[in-house]
């Protein structure tokens, strides 16, 4: 294993971020991280090796194909790191379904297999399988593994994952699943030592939300169901939803319509007419501003109840994901709907996006943990490919 790298990509709904870890030493240890947001015109490669800080734009363009983005990409990390070095490229996969309880090496039939669950997770899985693709076109002597949001949540009771459905449905696989697991493993592996056993509700919030109920570092409950549209309002997914909305808009709307509608048109965007984007929301005097950001902490806070009832009680909140991290303003209103369970938040230390936000007189701890998927991805590719049992 000497002298070997190991790449690690991070497919998300508009971006890709990568990392390049040296695993010499039988860890996994991270020499550089970047990212390509595929939103903006040239493709930017922004990439952060140590203190020094590059940016790059791309001549290529992001198409069906992804090899032109990725070669040049690869290129471009080469006058960084030795890529002749690469031994395995490691991915985020949103969805496992019920096949993978663990990280696998991808070959044709595990590349099948996420490809068949693509309409479970329509924003992140054309993604993963367009990169998948073209890293076996431009490196297909590199062994490649998948990491799956999904598996972590398999500690969960059967009770927990029913939707009151008939039995034969719940049996083909309609049931919750549970996302954005790698980063709940990531968090549950970095709580302090006095809560590593607690009941803890962690708020992964970010463009994609969701929340997660962990009891000893294990996946109990969590807000997402059977697709990555449930739960908490979302930058442009709707959250949780009466299926009798859906009914209704298909008795005037296509398929095509309802399902662009609920993933790219609501949450943020559709409640306030305005941004996706929390920063710019909160900056705005719009009332559909206001409302947007209301609405969005009022149900965190109600979904945060929601899992301490199933956890018996709660020991600490954790906030974590980039809007979780960095925006005080909505860690301070979700903790402020929380007071009747005794969060109290200490102001300055929340300002100041301080790992511990809540005030010594608080029952409940208040965290800020910041959360990291690739590191997850990167030590479960080297455990598989030196020869490990995916979980």
């Amino acid at each position: 294993m000497a002298s070997a790298l190991l790449l690690t990509l991070n497919a998300g709904s508009s971006s890709v971020k990568i990392g390049i870890f040296d695993v010499a030493s039988g860890q996994a240890q991270r020499l550089a991280r970047g990212v390509i947001d595929f939103r903006k015109a040239p493709l930017r490669l922004h990439l952060t090796e140590g203190p020094a800080v590059f940016d790059v734009d791309l001549q290529a363009a992001p198409g069906e194909y992804l090899g032109a983005v990725m070669a040049e990409t690869l290129g471009w990390l080469a006058r960084h790191c030795d890529m002749q070095r690469l031994f395995g490229i490691g991915h985020r996969v949103v969805h496992g379904g019920q096949d993978f309880a663990g990280p696998a090496r991808i070959d044709a039939a595990t590349l099948a297999a996420i490809e068949a669950l693509t309409p479970r997770a329509p924003l992140h899985q054309p993604h993963s399988l367009r990169l998948i693709r073209a890293l076996r076109r431009l490196r297909p002597e590199v062994t490649q593994t998948a990491s799956f949001d999904t598996a972590f949540h398999r500690t969960q009771a059967e009770l927990v994952t029913r939707f009151a459905i008939p039995r034969a449905l719940h049996d083909e696989g309609i049931r919750r699943y549970g996302f954005h697991g790698l980063s709940y493993a990531s968090i549950a592996r970095n709580l302090p030592p006095e809560l590593a056993q607690g009941r803890v509700v962690v708020a992964h919030l970010g463009s994609g939300a969701s929340l997660c109920a962990l009891q000893g570092g294990r996946s109990r409950d969590s807000s997402m169901g059977f697709s990555t549209l449930d739960g908490i309002p979302m930058a442009t997914r709707c959250g949780a939803l009466d299926a009798g909305v859906v009914l209704h808009l298909l008795e005037g709307h296509s398929h095509a319509e309802v399902e662009d509608m609920l993933y790219h048109r609501s949450g943020l965007l559709g409640v306030s007419g305005l941004s996706a984007d929390s920063r710019v929301l909160l900056e705005s005097d719009a009332a559909s501003a206001r409302e947007a950001i209301a609405l969005f902490t009022f149900r965190i806070a109600g979904e945060v109840a929601r899992l301490a009832a199933t956890l018996g009680g709660l020991d600490a909140l954790v906030f974590t994901a980039g809007i979780g991290e960095n925006q005080p303003p909505i860690r301070a209103d979700v903790c402020a709907r929380l007071g009747w369970l005794g969060l109290v938040l200490d102001d300055a230390a929340n300002a100041a996006n301080a790992p511990r936000i809540s005030a010594a007189a608080s029952r409940i701890a208040a965290l800020v943990i910041p959360t990291d998927e690739e590191q997850v991805v990167a030590d479960e590719a080297l455990s598989l490919l030196r020869g490990g049992e995916a979980r």
